[in-house]
Parts: C-alpha cells; structure tokens; sequence
C-alpha cells in the first residue's frame, strides 16, 4: 500500500479578520500531494489548501470566508506552483528488473543451446 504524504508548497500569513475570534493571525497552507511506495514515487498535480487561525487555532472552511478572505484566497491561489508530476522508480524496482532481465536472457540462452548445460 503506497503512503500518501502532503508536501506544503507555499504558506502565507493572512491580515484578513478570522470570523471565529476576529483577530488578524491566518495562516494560509497549500499543499501537494506525493505518493510514497515501494516500487515508485508519485508526485500527483493534486493541489489542497489549508488556512488556520493563529490566534484561537481553528480551521477555517470555505463555508464561513468572508468576502475578503475569499478574494485573497484567489490571489494567493494563481500564485501558487505546484512541482511538475512525475514518476521516480526506487531502487528495489530496478534490481527487480535487472534479475527479471536475466532470468529472461538465461531462458533464451537456454532454450537456443537446446537444454544443454555447459
């Protein structure tokens, strides 16, 4: 089972009101997510985002922004860049395939000679 992890790419310190305590101490996460397993590492182009009050440490969902809250939210959002998706093999994955390499090329040979064993 591959793990998944979130990776922050950018967080932002917020002067907008958070509608919970009113202070001005939001901090704003956007994160990607990246898949550990162990054959490969995944990096997805699936982008999520966070943003806490500092103040009274509650999580601020979508439902409860404010007008302005949602407009820097969109700023803040155009400028984000998430890394590029890709695929990175590990290393269990090329020994795999160099011994799979092997056995193949030691069947052929085999098959070639006629059973034979040297």
């Amino acid at each position: 089972m591959a793990k998944e992890k979130l990776v922050t790419i950018k967080q932002s310190n917020l002067t907008n009101n958070c509608p919970e305590c009113f202070n001005q101490d939001l901090k704003l996460s956007f994160y990607q997510k990246h898949r550990y397993g162990k054959l490969s590492h995944r990096t997805t182009n699936e982008v999520t985002h966070q943003l806490v009050c500092n103040t009274c440490g509650s999580t601020i969902y979508p439902v409860k922004w404010t007008d302005d809250i949602e407009r820097t939210f969109k700023y803040y959002q155009k400028m984000v860049v998430p890394e590029r998706t890709s695929l990175q093999f590990t290393t269990l994955f090329w020994i795999l395939m160099l011994l799979l390499i092997v056995v193949v090329a030691a069947g052929v040979y085999l098959f070639i000679k006629g059973g034979e064993l040297l």
